[in-house]
């Protein structure tokens, strides 16, 4: 059996889960997710305590299943958030309503629409917070923005996530 699987996810303090035949519910402050029943894979749920896998080696994806149910406590309870930075002379960023609106030195600017269950907010005008209870729908969110203008290889220029080494190319010699 995994090792990732026999550790047991603690459930947070207004955490409840719901275990149905064919889908596992995490509810929470930050949200409701739910996830299909992995077939093959037991999952119990005792002493605010969620388990996967029966103990035998034969569970093949309950480490992953373990894994994907550990990301949803922790969705429903604190929450995952991206950071962007944008780089470069005039490029900027600004919400209006549920859109997002960015100046990316294009001859137009580019509105990107809210995704259901994802919330934008721009701290200031070259940074851009994604945050929402979903891990894989954040870091897509992010992965969407970024790729509307990611970073160019000589300059920098462009969305970046924070703390991201972009190696520059060393320019034309004359």
């Amino acid at each position: 059996m995994s090792r990732v699987a026999k550790k047991p996810i603690a459930l947070p303090k207004g955490v409840e889960v719901q275990l149905g035949k064919d889908e596992i519910t995490v509810k929470g402050p930050k949200g409701t997710l739910k996830m299909h029943a992995i077939a093959g894979v037991e999952i119990g749920n005792k002493d605010g305590h969620i388990t996967c896998g029966d103990g035998t080696a034969e569970t093949r994806f309950a480490g992953t299943t373990r894994a994907l149910l550990a990301n949803m406590v922790q969705g429903v309870s604190k929450g995952y958030e991206r950071k962007l930075e944008l780089v470069g002379v005039g490029f900027r960023a600004a919400i209006q309503g549920k859109n997002l609106n960015l100046a990316l030195g294009f001859s137009h600017p580019v509105v990107f629409p809210a995704p259901v269950g994802i919330t934008l907010e721009t701290p200031s005008a070259t940074e851009i917070l994604v945050k929402g209870a979903d891990k894989q729908q954040v870091g897509e969110t992010a992965a969407k923005i970024r790729a509307f203008r990611p970073p160019e290889p000589y300059k920098g220029k462009g969305v970046r996530y924070a703390g991201e080494h972009i190696t520059l190319k060393e320019a034309k010699k004359a």
